[in-house]
């Protein structure tokens, strides 16, 4: 099934994107295939928590899973973090995020 998800670009556009919960996709490569951001400036790290280029504010009200060790001591390290941000790696798309609102955080 798919979900249905906005994401607001580092120009300020919003797409709404959809997105399939059946292929195993993570946020970040959700962002990557519909050409969110510019090649070499998202995901950079290959989606294992070792950069912080898919960095992402979380601006819908979504229950996520918890972080992991990795992703909260990347994110301790990044710029222009906030309390709602996310890696985007790390957020698997599944049907619960119907209606996920996130926006890219600025490319450091």
């Amino acid at each position: 099934m798919d979900i249905n998800i906005k994401i607001k670009d580092r120009e300020g556009v919003i797409h709404d994107v959809v997105a399939p919960t059946d292929m195993a996709m993570n946020l970040m490569e959700v962002v990557r295939s519909y050409e969110l951001a510019p090649e070499g400036t998202i995901g950079i790290c290959g989606g294992m928590a070792m950069c912080a280029s898919c960095q992402c504010y979380v601006t819908s009200n979504h229950e996520l899973p918890e972080m992991s060790d990795d992703e909260d001591a990347m994110l301790a390290e990044a710029f222009d973090v906030e309390d709602n941000s996310r890696l985007g790696c790390q957020i698997q798309m599944t049907p619960e995020l119907e209606g996920l609102e996130v926006e890219l955080a600025p490319e450091s």
